[in-house]
């Protein structure tokens, strides 16, 4: 033997440089896939990595944007706590020579109250000459019947604003405290800010049942669920979104069983969800799967797509677009109701001829899978138009909670994930009817126990 390397045939010459190309292509998909990893564990915008743009646009609205810009307080107040002068200087700050006055002119300033409000209750007791029994007064702004050692109490309104900065803006019970001391005034402890949540929502429970009614008697209800943590354990955030009314809960499983403890097992509805199989035991109930996971999915396998794979998830998000296309031109008057419909088994038809080819790729038999599996529910919009292809409006609703678990983590007690989930089902429940949840709950802290008064209502429709 000589030691040199014999010339290879055609046809090993054509595998060698098909393996070069392969490993490339691993080398490429790995390094996308590292960076998608990476990504989805960074932090928002300010902390990417990468090169800053060249020649960023400059923030803010651009001209010509449309829609009309709005100003701070065009018009003025309607009425004027306190009323200041600014007179003029002695002289021309300038050349030190004489003013001549020449107008008054009015400038308004909305400015938040520095000094706390302190009340003072002149509490009347008696005795009941015919039972005996004690009797006490009560004023429309109490929230509590104590006297002695708790006779010093937080307001209504102060509680409510404590209950809306932990659990809706997201701040912790110790931010709570260093706001009410810098802007109000007001002394509070980390426990007390912890109790006024926990006493708020027990006294909102009432409500809070009547928001799961109303979600049950709701013939179309939007769910989904996001990791939470209770006691520092896993748990799972559910939201379910009716027609009127938003209810939250906190539960140790992510199964649907939440929700079937709330609507039961044989509700006929229409049920919005993501996919996860556990929504399937409503088998009395019409299901419409989201649209947008299977679009994003197909999206992410297109991105990765080399050749010829590249037909199979273009062609899935092909379909979907046309089909959700579809309803929005029925929605706009385009296309008749009649017109949609008779699409449905058009769309069925092309979405089982897409679905029985077969594939190598993993990932697309995976998706293929899935398709199949839910066959009957991806085209229900069609069929009945007001009916949502996905279920964003349980998504839109559990982004504020998302915000608060990557704030503070989730609930370090049971009974403090009892209450988050009732308290933000008002909250959530107050904003889609138009009303004030500080209004509500400072009106429910007065009402309990207090005879006077009448329950505040959510207005949900019965």
């Amino acid at each position: 033997m000589d030691g040199t390397e014999k010339p290879l045939c055609p046809g090993c010459q054509e595998l060698r440089k098909r393996l070069a190309q392969l490993e490339t292509q691993v080398v490429e998909l790995t390094r996308k896939l590292e960076e998608s990893q990476r990504a989805g564990k960074r932090q928002a915008a300010p902390f990417r990595k990468g090169q800053p743009k060249s020649k960023p646009k400059p923030p803010g609205r651009k001209p010509n944007d449309g829609g009309a810009h709005a100003y701070r307080m065009k018009p003025p107040p309607d009425h004027v706590d306190e009323s200041l002068d600014a007179p003029l200087p002695d002289a021309c700050p300038d050349c030190q020579g004489d003013i001549v006055e020449t107008d008054i002119v009015d400038q308004f300033q909305t400015e938040i109250p520095r000094q706390p409000l302190i009340r003072k209750f002149c509490v009347h007791v008696g005795r009941c000459n015919c039972c005996g029994q004690r009797i006490q007064g009560r004023h429309p702004l109490q929230t509590s019947d104590a006297l002695g050692a708790a006779a010093s109490q937080i307001g209504p309104d102060a509680q409510a604003a404590a209950v809306l900065l932990h659990t809706q803006t997201g701040l912790s019970h110790g931010k709570v405290v260093s706001v009410f001391d810098a802007l109000f005034g007001i002394k509070l402890s980390r426990g007390a800010s912890a109790q006024i949540n926990l006493r708020a929502a027990e006294r909102l429970e009432p409500d809070y049942h009547l928001i799961l009614a109303n979600v049950r008697r709701s013939p179309q209800i939007a769910a989904d669920e996001t990791g939470w943590r209770t006691e520092g354990r896993p748990a799972w955030l559910h939201v379910w979104v009716g027609d009127e009314a938003t209810a939250y809960a906190i539960d140790s499983q992510r199964s649907a069983n939440a929700l079937e403890r709330v609507i039961g097992r044989d509700w006929a509805g229409l049920l919005s969800h993501d996919g996860y199989s556990t929504y399937e035991r409503f088998t009395q109930a019409i299901h419409q799967q989201c649209v947008a996971h299977v679009l994003r999915r197909a999206q992410d396998l297109l991105d990765v797509a080399k050749g010829g794979a590249v037909h199979f998830p273009k062609r899935v998000i092909a379909l979907f677009r046309e089909a959700v296309h579809g309803r929005n031109e029925h929605l706009r008057g385009v296309v008749t109701r009649e017109q949609l419909q008779d699409q449905r088994d058009v769309f069925d038809d092309r979405l089982h001829a897409l679905l029985r080819r077969t594939h190598a790729v993993p990932a697309y038999r995976t998706l293929t899978k899935h398709l199949w599996n839910h066959f009957e529910q991806w085209f229900t919009f069609l069929f009945n138009p007001q009916v949502e292809a996905t279920n964003w409006k349980a998504e839109q609703a559990i982004r504020p909670a998302v915000v608060n678990r990557k704030v503070w983590g989730g609930n370090r007690t049971t009974v403090g994930a009892k209450a988050q989930g009732i308290v933000m089902s008002v909250i959530e429940t107050c904003h889609r009817r138009a009303l004030s949840a500080l209004d509500h709950i400072s009106q429910t802290l007065r009402w309990f126990g207090n005879r006077l008064l009448t329950k505040p209502q959510l207005l949900l429709g019965r």
